[in-house]
């Protein structure tokens, strides 16, 4: 993975590794999908907000026993989880569970044009994106929550639309993604972006999927294969 950009990050996790695999199966049933993709989520997201994060010293508390203690925040505090409709709605619960605090999930949805390959924003509810980029609603954090990374056109659609809403920096948080739509990814903004992978492939078919890749990941998760 040296070739990869250093904004780039690929998870080296024993569990992760082999719960990529299993997603990997046909044979692995929706429910299971569901599942792996909250499992791999959860690892990944630890990894990644392990770097993005620090700690703070928040106000004195009390034990169950009346002794004193002074409490530990997490910072920044003003986060926003990004899911790419479909399939990034499967990681979301597994980033709010390791948050210590709830945070707004602002939903992006993008699709790639079948004869271009090109993304296409069909629903934006970014609060206030249509105004100034210096808006104070802007997160210092946005995760952008989205399980493949094929051409990298659909992901640096979200980041550069993140850019004009006013976020501070981006983490992506992927499954999987093409080694060459990852290294266009990190390319967006890459003062400002991490990019955080369970796994990369090298190819994609002719029709902009990976190989050997996961399969529609959407498709997968809501049972709508073949449709």
């Amino acid at each position: 993975m040296s070739s990869l950009p250093p904004n780039v990050h690929v998870s080296t996790h024993p569990c992760l590794l082999a719960k990529l695999s299993q997603l990997r199966s046909k044979t692995t049933s929706a429910r299971d999908v569901k599942t792996l993709i909250h499992e791999i989520s959860l690892l990944l997201g630890s990894e990644a907000l392990a770097k993005a994060m620090t700690t703070a010293p928040g106000p004195q508390a009390e034990t169950p026993l009346g002794f004193t203690y002074e409490t530990t925040t997490a910072t920044p505090g003003n986060i926003s989880l990004i899911p790419i409709l479909r399939s990034g709605l499967g990681m979301v619960e597994a980033i709010q569970t390791i948050l210590p605090q709830p945070v707004p999930v602002h939903h992006l949805g993008l699709f790639r044009d079948p004869i271009t390959l090109a993304p296409v924003e069909y629903y934006n509810n970014l609060p206030n994106h249509l105004v100034s980029p210096t808006q104070e609603t802007a997160s210092d954090l946005a995760i952008i929550l989205d399980p493949i990374i094929a051409t990298g056109g659909t992901c640096a659609a979200a980041i550069q639309t993140l850019i004009e809403w006013g976020a501070k920096r981006v983490i992506v948080l992927s499954m999987l993604g093409a080694a060459e739509g990852v290294k266009k990814v990190a390319e967006e903004w890459p003062e400002g972006t991490e990019i955080w992978l369970a796994g990369v492939d090298q190819e994609l078919t002719k029709g902009g999927m990976l190989k050997p890749g996961l399969g529609d990941v959407g498709d997968r998760l809501f049972l709508t294969i073949g449709k």
